[in-house]
């Protein structure tokens, strides 16, 4: 997929764990992980936001764009 989800590097930053995070944004440590292992097809703005409060960061230190064929061709 091209989007690449941080959220792991921004928990060990923030010295969080799952659990918390979850509890924090109000979602299912179950749901987390989906997004967290980069499984989602989407994610909602609201907890989009939610997450970046909670872990006190922009939603860029989460998401990034990574071409799907590095190599070019």
């Amino acid at each position: 997929m091209p989007i690449a989800v941080d959220i792991d590097v921004m928990l060990a930053r923030r010295k969080m764990s799952v659990g918390e995070l979850a509890d924090r944004v109000g979602i299912t440590p179950a749901n987390l992980a989906v997004l967290k292992n980069g499984r989602a097809k989407a994610v909602r703005f609201a907890t989009l936001a939610a997450l970046c409060e909670a872990l006190d960061c922009q939603p860029g230190d989460l998401l990034r764009w990574e071409p799907e064929d590095a190599a070019g061709g």
